[in-house]
């Protein structure tokens, strides 16, 4: 009696224990890939209640939502000869769990290799100023690429963003200089265009000048007003006979 008790106790235990690995539950973002003896099955299980006939049945979690990985800093050579570190995020996340098991040994390290392979290819290609000023672009096209590539793996890549471009120290003080230039190139281009309109404002003013002469003698007078005004020191202002004269004629004696 006493061993078919403890015999009990131990297929209760075993039983238990089978009941563990039969019974999964699969939150609403895992999928669960079922191999049954080595050989997968259509379609993948959950999310919730799954039952499993383990060890005939194996079951693989995959997750779906998706994935932020960082690109580390790779080194470019950019087609003008320009050495610069590059580093990036891709967004990714697997749209056939079946194929992301079966396909590839490890989805999110494939993914990633292939993306830095794939950024030191594409922007290997481009030029420097098309580096900084057109990423946009070039993030479309690495997106592309990549998600062209991990198709066959169940897997969707939904953006890639360049981070941050790691430029040379000698090329920042170039780039430097080349910014400074630019300015003081706008300044001067400004300056030439104030003068322009400086000197067609004194044009149409000398042509009104010359159709009614009283006026330079007005704003010869307005002028010292504005320096009586402006200054508390005496200033010796010489006035010509000629607005002398148009002011005796202007008053008719």
């Amino acid at each position: 009696m006493p061993f078919i008790g403890s015999g009990l106790g131990v297929a209760a235990f075993i039983f238990v224990l089978l009941l563990f690995k039969w019974i999964n539950i699969l939150n609403e973002y895992e999928r669960g890939v079922v191999f049954r003896l080595g050989r997968l099955l259509k379609e993948a299980k959950g999310p919730g209640l799954v039952i499993v006939l383990w060890p005939i049945d194996r079951l693989v979690k995959v997750g779906l939502r998706t994935v932020v990985h960082d690109i580390p800093p790779q080194d470019v050579i950019t087609r003008d000869n320009v050495s610069v570190k590059v580093n990036a995020v891709v967004y990714f996340r697997v749209m056939n769990p079946n194929k992301a098991v079966v396909e590839v040994e490890n989805y999110i390290y494939a993914t990633s290799q292939l993306a830095q392979t794939t950024l030191r290819s594409v922007l290997g290609e481009a030029e420097l100023d098309e580096l900084l000023m057109k990423r946009e672009q070039l993030n479309l096209r690495l997106q592309t690429i990549i998600d062209e590539h991990s198709d066959p793996w169940g897997v969707k890549v939904s953006l890639v963003e360049i981070k941050h471009v790691d430029l040379p120290q000698d090329m920042q003080r170039a780039m430097a200089k080349q910014a400074e230039a630019e300015r003081e190139k706008r300044a001067k281009v400004i300056h030439a265009e104030g003068e322009l309109m400086a000197s067609k404002n004194l044009a149409k003013a000398a042509e009104v000048i010359a159709a009614n002469p009283i006026t330079i003698q007005l704003r010869y007078l307005q002028t010292l007003t504005e320096i009586s005004t402006e200054n508390a020191s005496t200033i010796v202002f010489p006035v010509p006979m000629q607005i002398i004269e148009g002011l005796f004629k202007g008053t008719g004696k």
